[in-house]
């Protein structure tokens, strides 16, 4: 029987906080990035984060190689999840964290459509295809229909980053999938994020090298930026959401996935002075629409109900 209840208030504040500091990273990893690049800044926070789970794993005793064939998976979701963050990495160098933070929270869309057809349980209701629709028209929106402001990057180059951004919502669903639909589901939370840390900071950290964007300058910002991500992204958030996971409804927190891109853009605005382009804007509300629609499918249809009695 599942045993998984509805948002309380402690859920409830804890999805608030944990959607604050997600839109707060991307924002974060721009600001440092005179100092750090992106790309170097995520290997780092990776090996920091994966080394502080490990030690997690052991003081809980956890077997940490039990032979059970999840080493496969796990490679695979190591991968998709190092993919998405060198998406990310390349992505800030060439468009807004406002931006790039819209792009890659499009990722519950994919994992819909994934799910979809590879799950005859989660067929996609006609609600739900209407978001899908409306966020593919707001991802052309924000795409085709812009006119940069002064000062802004150079089009073609912000075009470029944006559709990193994409490919990089792309990879994390890629990542949620392979866990979602492998041997991955059945064992612990700690164990899967080893996996997805410990691949990211062996697989970034030389590409980082290979790109030339591996230097580092140690000023305060940097060494801020860098203990926020390792401690409070990486580590603390990452648990945490897992730990809701564990004891939530997951339809229910997956509603709340579309405020993570609100405060990355308010974010974006106030610390990093970025300009949004009223296309832009219109396209992110439709995503954002779309969104809560594919991911509070669950909680809007009894409202919907209940309306129609």
């Amino acid at each position: 029987m599942d045993q998984r209840k509805d948002l309380d208030g402690r859920a409830t504040g804890l999805m608030l906080a944990l959607c604050l500091i997600w839109g707060l990273q991307q924002v974060v990893l721009k600001a440092a990035a005179p100092d750090v690049a992106p790309l170097m800044q995520i290997a780092l926070r990776s090996g920091v984060a994966a080394l502080l789970v490990w030690l997690l794993m052991v003081r809980r005793g956890e077997a940490l190689a039990p032979g059970d064939g999840t080493w496969r998976p796990g490679l695979l979701v190591g991968f998709c999840f190092a993919l998405e963050f060198l998406l990310v990495g390349e992505g800030l160098r060439h468009t807004s964290a406002s931006h790039m933070v819209v792009f890659l929270y499009t990722a519950p869309i994919f994992v819909a459509l994934g799910l979809h057809w590879r799950l005859p349980a989660e067929r996609l209701a006609a609600l739900q295809w209407f978001g899908i629709a409306l966020a593919f028209a707001g991802i052309v929106l924000a795409f085709f229909w812009r006119a940069p402001p002064a000062g802004a990057a150079a089009p073609a180059t912000t075009l470029w980053g944006d559709f990193l951004a994409l490919l990089a919502g792309v990879a994390w669903a890629a990542t949620t999938l392979v866990v979602r639909l492998s041997g991955l589901a059945r064992i612990s939370a700690t164990r899967t994020l080893l996996y997805q840390l410990a691949a990211a900071f062996v697989l970034l950290t030389p590409a980082a090298f290979a790109l030339g964007q591996a230097r580092i300058e140690p000023t305060p910002l940097a060494w801020g930026s860098l203990v926020f991500q390792s401690l409070v992204v990486s580590f603390a958030s990452y648990l945490a959401w897992f730990w809701l996971l564990r004891h939530y409804l997951a339809s229910r927190l997956g509603v709340f996935s579309f405020m993570t891109p609100l405060f990355g853009m308010a974010f974006g605005v106030w610390l990093l002075d970025e300009p949004l382009e009223a296309s832009f804007l219109a396209g992110a509300a439709l995503v954002l629409a779309g969104i809560a629609l594919v991911s509070g499918h669950g909680w809007l249809k009894p409202l919907l109900a209940r309306r129609g009695k």
